[in-house]
């Protein structure tokens, strides 16, 4: 079946007429924004960004200066939309015979270059299909086609967008949560699996880590006897520190506080991964760019930070939980989470689960920053560098794991390496008056003045080094999950 190009002129005009009038309900021979909200209501169900769509739509249409739209206005984008839909339409129908099917649509987004989900174009198509027979019709094209928004130049793409991802039908054509939303949640999820599966595999080197940090001056030589002393000394090394840990309880030793960190941890990298996404968009908005990738590094950076301080906030009380718990003298037959619970309560309430939280939201923001803006950068020059080298678009150059996991350990290392001491700090006045940290402080400037005189300046990077090899690995397996969590759930 060809397409109908019979229609005369005067045809044309009187069809344009008929919708003009059965829009204008008030007779007043002129639209305005009420008359094409009901349009698009009748057309496409309520949405949540219609107001826009619809000032977006007068202005397309073009109006008068009291923002109205006349039949001349509207008679000339109906005769210049239906001719760009047309040719469209005929590009796309390969098969010649006046209708498109599933194929040719999945055609048509290949020759645009666009990666779309196989189950979102087929919902696109049965959504186009009015009349449900397997087949778009031009029919079908131009009535659902009309009167959307084209930002992007190409019919097809433009509603695209419109249908899926600003309506979002869900596959019985209910509206549904918008795919933006569905996506930010999914960035929340990937992250969240990454954070555990990370955490779990590094719970040791986190023990070890916090145990040479809590460590520091002679309350503690006479509280634990010759071998915590010498890991508690400034020259004490790791293997005593290790051997002081065996000798609490062998391997479990080294997960202490570990079930605690699991809890907190899917929550930390969700929000973490999940706000640093959301972040991105939203500076994208700003910069008036399409896709995160084109964002500046400064605004990348800036995301990270601001994921990393959400995600702060969002944990600090279960972290000071689990820094009390990992210097506390284990009391047998006692629930060792319930007693440090109570015994947090009893010495200052809830301020006292968020003590130092501002000395650590100074820490992970520039950590944040630093890790996710320098993972970003990386891995942007390194998909735009294997694009050159190949000739193809960077979106189809394919990250290797092993090149996330070398890029996670870099990015991880530079952060946690520039703000060690901010975090050393914190950690001392989460940990204070416990027994393997029994001193106390007024607030930041004290515990670093302390710190300084008892240890040195040196003594601000304690622990630095099981911490980096802890971190290359951490980082380097939650960026390999999360960037293969966003590859299974077709996330960008």
């Amino acid at each position: 079946m060809k397409l109908d190009t019979r229609e005369s002129v005067e045809e044309q005009e009187r069809r344009y007429r008929r919708l003009f009038d059965s829009l204008d309900v008030r007779g007043a021979d002129y639209l305005d924004a009420s008359d094409l909200r009901r349009l698009l209501e009748q057309r496409y169900q309520p949405f949540d960004n219609m107001e826009e769509i619809v000032d977006e739509l007068i202005v397309t249409i073009g109006q008068t200066s009291d923002g109205r739209v006349d039949f001349e206005s509207f008679k000339k984008y109906m005769m210049d939309t239906e001719g760009i839909l047309e040719r469209t339409f005929e590009t796309l129908d390969l098969k010649k015979d006046g209708m498109l099917d599933l194929q040719e649509i999945q055609d048509g987004f290949s020759k645009l270059d666009l990666n779309v989900d196989e189950q979102k174009v087929a919902l696109f198509f049965s959504t186009l299909d009015l009349d449900e027979d397997g087949y778009i019709s031009l029919e079908d094209w131009r009535y659902n086609l009309l009167f959307i928004p084209n930002r992007i130049g190409s019919p097809l793409e433009a509603a695209y967008i419109f249908f899926i991802e600003d309506m979002d039908l869900s596959s019985e054509g209910d509206v549904i949560l918008s795919s933006e939303t569905l996506n930010g949640v999914g960035y929340f999820l990937a992250g969240g699996l990454a954070g555990v599966v990370s955490r779990t595999c590094t719970a040791p080197f986190d023990r070890l880590k916090v145990f040479l940090i809590a460590q520091s001056g002679e309350p503690l030589k006479q509280q634990a006897g010759k071998a915590a002393a010498k890991a508690a000394s400034p020259n004490s090394t790791i293997l005593g520190a290790l051997k002081h840990i065996w000798s609490l309880g062998g391997v479990r030793a080294f997960f202490v506080g570990n079930g605690l960190n699991v809890i907190k941890v899917f929550p930390e990298s969700a929000m973490k991964f999940g706000s640093f996404e959301a972040a991105k968009r939203f500076f994208c908005t700003v910069e008036g760019v399409a896709d995160p990738s084109e964002l500046s590094r400064a605004s990348t950076f800036l995301s990270g930070g601001i994921g990393g301080v959400l995600s702060q906030f969002t944990i600090y009380p279960i972290d000071t939980l689990k820094f009390r718990i990992q210097c506390s003298r284990p009391t047998p037959g006692q629930p060792l989470i319930k007693t440090t619970m109570q015994q947090m309560w009893r010495e200052g309430g809830l301020s006292l689960f968020y003590r130092g939280v501002l000395v650590g939201v100074c820490g992970i923001f520039p950590f944040a920053a630093l890790d996710l803006g320098t993972f970003s950068a990386m891995k942007r020059a390194y998909l735009a560098g294997q694009a050159r080298k190949l000739g193809v678009e960077p979106s189809e150059v394919e990250l290797g794991n092993m090149a996330v996991l070398t890029m996670g350990a870099l990015s991880g290392s530079v952060g946690a390496s520039a703000v060690y001491p901010i975090n050393l700090l914190r950690t001392r006045l989460q940990a204070q008056g416990t027994a393997a940290h029994p001193y106390t402080y007024t607030g930041f400037m004290d515990v670093l003045r302390k710190t300084v005189a008892r240890d040195g300046p040196r003594g601000l990077f304690r622990g630095l080094g099981p911490n980096l090899a802890k971190v290359a690995p951490a980082v380097s397996i939650s960026y390999l999950v999360y960037e293969n969590a966003k590859q299974t759930m077709n996330l960008a």
